[in-house]
């Protein structure tokens, strides 16, 4: 199945270099005309130069996706030079590592309000017009440190989880006007993880391996509400799952103490189901209590 993205409008944020300028390029490549956003202009400036030289259409675009109304004017000036936005790749992002007890404050916030609030910003912008149009492509860049936590990134994975969240529910509101929201956790050699991983390792992790899969989630036939991790060429796919569980004995102090104790039971992964939205867990809830009652 060719991906062809022509006639398509694309904006990635963070995009002056590492994954979001692969990103870019391979955007480019399948058609789309791509607005490079970095905080950095130059770097911005040179890979959309890269997409033109190699025939593509493209517009570098300065500004901090923490700035609402700077979010609001790169849109404007998307489709005023670009066309209508179609798609969004939210990968602006920040390091600022420590451990908990170590980490001020501040950096928790700036971290998440770059991450989260970046993306939250982003997405606002072209989702009016996106739902109008009845088409949408919405992908954020979150990570194996808030899927399944990395020691030092207790900021970073906050941020990154609560994109999931963002993720679960965007895609629900946006199905019936086709805008499909995904979510990608790259393993990637960039600037932000040079000097975290062994050199060899490091080689092999070119951005550019992770590209691929994010083209598949903003391709007219991609999935929604999914969540995509790639790395080294190598893609997987990440699930919120609810186990099958248990019914508690008894009430109060008892079924907390009952609870405890058959942890192991509620733990066991067989059957686990992969709910279609967030009142399932109540709707799967009462139904086992009620067939546990014989009713």
């Amino acid at each position: 199945m060719a991906i062809d993205l022509s006639g398509r409008t694309a904006i990635v944020t963070g995009a002056g270099a590492g994954l979001g300028r692969a990103h870019a390029l391979l955007l480019a490549e399948a058609g789309a005309a791509v607005l490079v956003n970095d905080m950095n202009g130059e770097a911005a400036e040179a890979v959309a130069a890269e997409i033109v030289a190699a025939g593509g259409k493209a517009l570098a675009h300065a500004c901090s996706v923490t700035d609402y109304p700077a979010v609001q004017a790169m849109v404007a000036r998307a489709e005023a030079e670009l066309g209508p936005v179609d798609i969004l790749v939210a990968n602006a992002g920040i390091l600022r590592d420590k451990s908990f007890a170590k980490m001020e404050l501040d950096d928790f916030r700036l971290v998440v309000e770059v991450h989260l609030m970046g993306s939250v910003h982003c997405a606002k912008a072209v989702w009016d017009g996106m739902r109008e149009r009845g088409f949408g492509r919405i992908v954020f860049t979150t990570s194996s440190s808030g899927l399944y936590g990395n020691f030092g990134q207790s900021n970073y994975g906050a941020a990154k989880m609560a994109l999931v969240g963002l993720m679960q529910t965007l895609s629900l509101e946006g199905a019936k006007s086709n805008v499909r929201v995904n979510c990608l956790a790259p393993t990637a050699a960039t600037g932000m993880t040079e000097g975290l991983l062994p050199a060899p390792i490091f080689e092999k992790l070119g951005p550019e391996k992770v590209s691929p899969a994010l083209l598949a989630l903003v391709a007219d036939e991609a999935p929604t509400r999914t969540i995509l991790a790639a790395g080294a060429g190598a893609v997987e796919q990440a699930h919120v799952t609810l186990t099958r569980g248990i019914v508690a004995a008894s009430d109060g102090i008892a079924a907390g103490a009952d609870i405890l104790a058959r942890m192991a039971e509620i733990a066991d992964r067989a059957d686990e189901t992969v709910p279609a939205q967030g009142s399932d867990q109540g709707q799967l809830e009462l139904a086992k209590v009620m067939r546990a009652e014989g009713r």
